[in-house]
């Protein structure tokens, strides 16, 4: 909403919804909050798709209603949609595109990417709460894993993914941006920010989720080992949880991809992955020599 009011300091408001894709019925909409039963739904849905991403809505509405859920798949589609997941399993009519969908093609098959802001990804996920649920969106350089930032929201509009990307274009631009086919990233004044910045846009097929897997590991990680391990209560508290796991992904946790080097080493630092290899392998060679010697040491004492 606060691009909207910027927007009419010039603008009117329906110029200003236009320029942001947005219609007056969302503009003037006041969200309802969920059902107990759905945030328990969601909050179950959530953990089985980072388990089975290949699970769609009809083995999602199975494995519910095993669990003594007296569900349909209607409600699960719309849960679904709700969360921004789909299944990696190719659907009937996913390659129809919407007829005022702005398509760019995905660009990272075949592409090896080998060094720090050659490319940014993009999503967004939902964490479900005791009493209602949020919306995370950051923003990842693929090869160092960098988290460069991130935005809470409880709307899934574009406002917060805009505020997050300006705050990732602070570290430097990138040669490729790779999002989803979401409205938040097809919205003119999102790919309008990328070309500004001569950016290349890159765009995931619809309902391929793997087509953006540095992004979606990254939920798995942020939820199993921060969300679902403290359970934050209060909106305050999930802030303060992922801004201090964040920070020790980035600053303190290793990676076996990187060989074991932190993200912001690899990032700030601008290794390459020859580097880095290279790097790897001296430091085992002398972990080797140090055991080598210990081991002689040992034997003449």
């Amino acid at each position: 909403m606060e691009i909207v009011e910027t927007l009419q300091t010039k603008l009117s408001l329906n110029k200003s919804l236009e320029y942001a894709q947005m219609s007056k019925g969302k503009y003037y909409y006041q969200a309802v909050p969920e059902s107990d039963l759905n945030l328990k739904l969601m909050s179950l849905i959530d953990k089985q798709y980072l388990r089975y991403p290949f699970y769609g809505v009809p083995r999602m509405t199975h494995y519910l209603t095993q669990k003594g859920y007296m569900i349909n798949e209607k409600r699960i589609e719309r849960l679904y949609k709700m969360m921004n997941i789909f299944s990696i399993a190719p659907g009937p009519h996913t390659s129809t595109p919407h007829p005022e969908h702005i398509k760019y093609p995905y660009l990272l098959r075949h592409l090896d990417i080998t060094y720090p802001r050659q490319v940014y990804c993009t999503d967004i996920t939902v964490i479900v709460m005791p009493k209602g649920y949020m919306y995370l969106t950051a923003v990842r350089d693929w090869y160092s894993k960098y988290v460069l930032s991130w935005e809470l929201s409880n709307t899934m509009d574009v406002e917060f993914c805009l505020k997050s990307l300006g705050s990732a274009l602070k570290y430097g631009a990138p040669e490729i941006f790779n999002t989803d086919q979401g409205s938040q990233y097809t919205s003119r004044i999102f790919t309008q920010t990328l070309l500004d910045n001569n950016i290349k846009i890159s765009m995931d097929g619809v309902g391929r989720a793997t087509d953006n897997i540095c992004i979606e590991r990254f939920w798995r990680d942020v939820k199993y080992e921060c969300v679902y391990l403290y359970k934050p209560n209060t909106v305050v508290e999930l802030y303060k949880q992922i801004k201090e796991y964040i920070n020790f992904y980035n600053n303190e946790r290793p990676h076996q991809t990187l060989f074991n080097a932190v993200p912001s080493d690899v990032f700030n630092k601008n290794i390459s992955f020859q580097q880095r290899k290279k790097e790897a392998k001296k430091e085992i060679n002398n972990i080797n020599n140090n055991i080598n010697l210990y081991n002689c040491s040992s034997s003449y004492s």
